[in-house]
C-alpha cells in the first residue's frame, strides 16, 4: 500500500478564508474537496502539496438551487455527485449531467466526490498514473519529471486524456462556471474552461477555485450521456459522449455533441450542425455519427485498444442521439 506524504490540513469556513490561504501558500497548497482524485495522486508521487485547503466546511459551496429569474439551476461546487444524481430539477432540465454523475466510479466515490472536483479532475495517461518507481523505469514523461511524451513520439505537448465524466455534459449543456480567486469572482463558459494542455487543462488562475456551476433551464431541451469502459462501475472513461438538443415546435433549433476521453480537452463535434433545422423525428443520426468518426482520433493515452475506441465513437454518438427523444 502506498503511503500518503506528510501534509498540513487547513479547514477554513468561508470562501474568503479559502482564497486567502491559497494566495498565501501559493504552489505549496491545493484545494481538497472529496479527495477521491487528489489523495491517490499524492500517494503515487504525482502531486506533493505541503498544505491541503479543505472546503468541506464552506456551506455556501453546497446545494442545488433553481434560480428562475436567471433561468438557471445553480449547483454548488461541493455538491456531491450522489446528490446531483438525485436532484429532481437536474433530472428534468439536465439529464446528461445526472447520467454523467451517475457514471463516475462507484457509490462510495459518488458520495465523497463533488461536482467541482470532477470538473477539475487531473488528466490521466497510462504513462503518468503510475507509481514513482514505475515512471522512473521509463524515464518519466512530459507531464511529470521528464521531457519525452511516450504517447506521441517527439511530441512537445502533453496529451493526457480528460477523464472527468461531467466535463462533456456541462459543455454540451452550455453551462457557466463561477470562479473565485485573489482578483475576485468571474464567470467562464464550460466550453472555455478546458485547454489542450494535458499538464494543466483547466483555465484556473493561481489561487482560484470553482464555486458553482450554472446550468441553463431551456424549454424543449433534451440531453443524454454515454460512457465506454471495461467494467460497469469504477472505471474511468475510455470514451464519453454527451448530446444535447433544443427543440421548438418539433424542429431542432440547436444541437451539440461533445466527445471526451480522447485528449486533454473535450471535443465539440462540428458535424452536429447537420441536425440543426431537422425535425426531431428525423434527426440525421447516422450522418452525425459518421461526422464524429471523421473528426475524432483517439490516442494511446489510456488503456483500451485505440482502433476499438475509435470504432466506438459513432456507436456512442448514435446511442446518445437515439435517446434524446426516447425518454431515457
Amino acid at each position: 500500500m502506498l503511503p500518503l506524504p506528510p501534509f498540513e490540513r487547513l479547514a477554513p469556513s468561508t470562501l474568503a478564508e479559502v482564497v486567502a490561504l491559497l494566495e498565501q501558500h501559493g504552489d505549496d497548497a491545493a484545494v481538497i474537496a472529496g479527495g477521491t482524485d487528489l489523495l491517490p495522486n499524492m500517494k503515487q508521487g504525482l502531486l506533493a502539496p505541503r498544505r491541503l485547503v479543505s472546503v468541506a466546511r464552506v456551506a455556501s459551496l453546497r446545494g442545488v438551487q433553481v434560480k428562475r429569474e436567471a433561468g438557471v439551476i445553480r449547483v454548488g461546487a461541493m455538491t456531491t455527485l450522489d446528490a446531483v444524481t438525485r436532484d429532481p430539477s437536474l433530472s428534468s432540465a439536465a439529464r446528461a449531467l445526472v447520467e454523467a454523475a451517475r457514471a463516475v466510479g462507484g457509490p462510495h466515490h459518488r458520495r465523497m466526490g463533488t461536482l467541482g472536483g470532477n470538473l477539475c479532475l487531473d488528466t490521466r495517461c497510462r504513462y503518468y498514473n503510475q507509481s514513482h518507481f514505475w515512471r522512473s523505469a521509463l524515464g518519466f514523461c512530459l507531464k511529470k519529471d521528464g521531457s519525452e511524451c511516450h504517447v506521441v513520439r517527439g511530441g512537445r505537448r502533453c496529451v493526457a486524456a480528460a477523464s472527468n465524466d461531467c466535463a462533456a455534459a456541462v459543455i454540451a449543456l452550455g453551462a457557466t462556471l463561477g470562479l473565485l480567486g485573489p482578483a475576485g469572482p468571474r464567470e467562464l463558459s464550460a466550453r472555455d474552461f478546458y485547454t489542450a494542455d494535458g499538464v494543466r487543462n483547466v483555465a484556473l488562475r493561481p489561487g482560484e477555485l470553482v464555486t458553482h456551476v450554472d446550468v441553463p433551464v431551456v424549454e424543449g431541451r433534451a440531453s443524454a450521456y454515454e460512457k465506454l469502459r471495461l467494467r460497469g462501475a469504477i472505471d474511468f472513461p475510455l470514451l464519453s459522449v454527451a448530446a444535447r438538443a433544443d427543440v421548438t415546435g418539433g424542429v431542432i433549433r440547436d444541437l451539440d455533441v461533445v466527445v471526451s476521453a480522447l485528449a486533454a480537452r473535450p471535443r465539440r463535434v462540428r458535424g452536429a450542425a447537420l441536425g440543426v433545422g431537422a425535425a426531431a423525428a428525423d434527426l440525421p443520426i447516422d450522418s452525425i455519427a459518421e461526422a464524429a468518426l471523421a473528426e475524432c482520433a483517439p490516442l494511446a493515452n489510456v488503456d483500451g485498444d485505440v482502433a476499438w475506441r475509435r470504432e466506438m465513437v459513432p456507436v456512442l454518438v448514435t446511442r446518445a442521439l437515439g435517446r434524446l427523444f426516447a425518454g431515457g
